[in-house]
């Protein structure tokens, strides 16, 4: 370890801001940055902290969920995904909206342990013997869930490899839930313990299979028409594009990113866990042993082209940083959503109006052309384009054939010679 790392943690913010500066000869401007973006609540959460990273947040707009109108708060770096968000959600909504229905909402809590081989048939059976116990047991550790009327509701085993893993399935009401069941998990853990077992480990699984989200939608052709193509070839391409996303985990990949965009967004402004969101999301594409589109899109005997979305959405409305941030706080006054329930059901719904902004862009005009345009706006001020420049600056671009950062510069000198 450099000295200069020695005790990094013990230090107040400023103090380490002064020590990385001395230590890596920062030039003032970088000091001065990290110093206007600190705060005192991000020096409270997370270790070594130096200053806040601030994430764009915008609105996405035109979400009918369930028959109720949303304007959802989503936080992100990338240009198109907002403005892709509510194109699709518009298209939707036209058509009568999403459907998203109240769906099974329990957490899994893994009690790992990894018995000898002669033992593992006694092990199954004490185990099954002794559910309702241990479920007690869970609940002891944590009674004021119980209370809310959530807790550990069920206990399930499964024998992968040479391990047992005792499955805790809690409720954890409209929290994230996160610390509560792994409190529960390790009160498991320890009990069993007690009673010889050789315990591996207790934790949260982040593959929530117990708490999936179905969103679906039927898009009138009328809706996805372009001024080059009908809307019924469209909806034929876009059926066309999901089902090589079933078969093909190079196009898999990058089909479910685009449905992450939308939903990690939403996670980032509604305070979720986002990570956890995206682990699960991927092991669900990959359940039957090959990884897959998340979501399927076909066109129905009506004449209509029906979009489906299912994956694990293990959210909540109270708990974790959500209660700390302020702007947290202001983002669900914004969007109205006031469940946890309610919340898995609009980011769904998001996460399918983001696929289909992205599908219908691939089956006719192709992802560059709109994402182009608001990627200008970024290389606009990346160049040193003025707040007024930028839209001058991004109109020349677009017509351009080819752009890139030189070509920037110079329109933007012309246009400030004129």
């Amino acid at each position: 370890m450099n000295d200069w790392q020695h005790g990094f943690y013990k230090l107040t913010a400023a103090e380490r801001r002064a020590r990385l500066t001395e230590a890596l000869h920062l030039p003032a401007t970088v000091t001065s940055l990290l110093t206007a973006n600190g705060s005192a609540l991000g020096d409270q959460l997370v270790e070594n902290y130096l200053t806040d990273y601030p994430v764009p947040e915008g609105l996405a707009l035109n979400l009918l969920v369930n028959g109720q109108h949303y304007q959802v708060p989503m936080a992100v770096e990338e240009p198109s995904v907002i403005a892709a968000a509510s194109n699709g959600a518009q298209r939707v909504a036209r058509s009568g909206g999403f459907t998203a229905p109240r769906q099974r909402r329990l957490l899994v809590g893994q009690v790992v342990l990894q018995p000898l081989a002669d033992e593992r048939a006694t092990a199954l059976t004490w185990l099954r013997d002794h559910q309702d116990d241990l479920l007690r047991v869970a609940n002891a550790a944590h009674p004021s869930m119980q209370r809310r009327g959530g807790g550990a509701k069920e206990l399930r085993l499964r024998t992968p490899g040479d391990f047992i893993s005792v499955d805790l399935l809690i409720d954890v009401c409209q929290a994230m839930g996160a610390n509560s069941v792994n409190t529960m998990a390790e009160a498991v853990s320890q009990h069993l313990r007690q009673q010889g077992f050789n315990v591996l480990t207790a934790i949260l699984s982040n593959y929530a299979t117990e708490s999936l989200q179905t969103a679906e939608c039927r898009v009138d052709f009328s809706a996805l028409a372009t001024k080059t193509m009908p809307g019924s070839e469209v909806a034929e391409r876009i059926a066309s594009l999901s089902g090589l996303a079933q078969v093909d985990p190079y196009r898999a990949a990058t089909h479910n990113k685009g449905i992450m965009n939308g939903i990690d967004a939403v996670m980032l402004a509604s305070g979720n866990d986002w990570r956890a969101i995206e682990a699960g999301a991927h092991v669900y594409a990959s359940r039957d042993g090959q990884y897959r589109g998340l979501s399927t899109w076909r066109l129905t005997d009506d004449g209509k082209l029906a979009g489906q979305l299912t994956l694990p959405l293990p959210v909540g409305v109270v708990g974790g940083s959500i209660g700390l941030n302020p702007l947290t706080k202001a983002n669900y006054q914004i969007s109205g959503i006031q469940t946890a329930e309610e919340l898995a059901a609009v980011t769904a719904s998001v996460g399918l109006a983001q696929n289909l902004a992205a599908l219908r862009a691939l089956a006719s005009s192709g992802i560059q052309a709109g994402h182009m345009k608001l990627q200008y706006r970024s290389l606009a001020i990346s160049v040193g384009a003025r707040p007024t420049e930028v839209p001058v600056l991004v109109k020349a671009l677009t017509r351009q054939n080819h752009v890139d950062r030189s070509l920037a510069k110079q329109l933007l000198d012309e246009i400030r010679k004129d």
